[in-house]
């Protein structure tokens, strides 16, 4: 079977077709020059510059500020160069503390709502952090249609500690919640928002069991902080993920 020439691949090229008259170095469909601009003009799909919105697997005490609060603290303020829903204005900026040795996680472009924004119909994990010694925090954003047809509104208005949590349960859990795990309930009120406070006992949870979680709501989203540990995490590090929850806010 005859071969095509190479111009016929790459009809943007600008060299002639083959002809047999021509010499070896002649008969290339692309010049050196050619082959070099194709070259780096592919170069970006294999070896692209890391996007600032990228988690970066290091303590997160070497890039974020201290806490102004507590010094053994620093603190964590999304903006929207961290998630696809704040630059897409679903979701309100929001700070919380950490400790300084922890770790931002990678989250997955199809928890991240990346594909979705700005009318995802399903929550969305926006940012996650991580110490195995200590436990996790993820915030979580819900769209508020899928809670209640009013348009901004309150947590309030969605209904009470215990039907909120019936809803957004599973994505504490990262499966399911049984009305039994939920060993109690508070409200908190900052500013101009309400905040309805969980704390769960999970021995089935995919995230660890034991939660604390946070949630609000603002504009078209509610907004929910999850801190989680396993026995051994929150044996040692209670206080700490308390701290961190409490520290949540919109």
């Amino acid at each position: 079977m005859a071969l095509k020439p190479l111009s016929s691949i790459f009809p943007n090229s600008t060299n002639p077709p083959l002809t047999p008259a021509k010499s070896h170095h002649q008969n290339i469909g692309l010049s050196r020059r050619d082959f070099i601009n194709v070259g780096l003009s592919v170069m970006p799909l294999v070896i692209s510059p890391t996007p600032s919105s990228i988690a970066r697997e290091v303590e997160v005490g070497s890039f974020l500020p201290p806490s102004p609060t507590d010094s053994n603290f620093v603190l964590f303020k999304a903006t929207p160069k961290d998630t696809p829903a704040l630059r897409a204005g679903n979701v309100q900026p929001y700070t919380f503390i950490l400790p300084p040795t922890w770790k931002q996680l990678r989250i997955a472009n199809i928890l991240s709502g990346n594909y979705c924004q700005p009318k995802c119909a399903e929550p969305w994990v926006e940012v996650k952090f991580e110490d195995e010694k200590q436990g996790k925090v993820q915030v979580v954003a819900s769209p508020l249609i899928r809670l209640t047809n009013k348009p901004n509104a309150t947590i309030e208005d969605i209904g009470t500690p215990e039907k909120v949590i019936a809803s957004l349960g599973p994505f504490v859990t990262g499966n399911t919640l049984d009305p039994d795990e939920l060993l109690e309930t508070s409200i908190e009120k900052r500013g101009d928002l309400t905040y309805y406070k969980y704390v769960l006992e999970t021995p089935y949870a995919l995230t660890g069991s034991h939660n604390l979680a946070k949630a609000t709501a603002k504009g078209n989203t509610v907004v929910l902080c999850v801190v989680s540990a396993n026995d051994k995490q929150w044996a040692s590090s209670q206080k700490t993920l308390q701290a961190i929850l409490d520290s949540f806010e919109v």
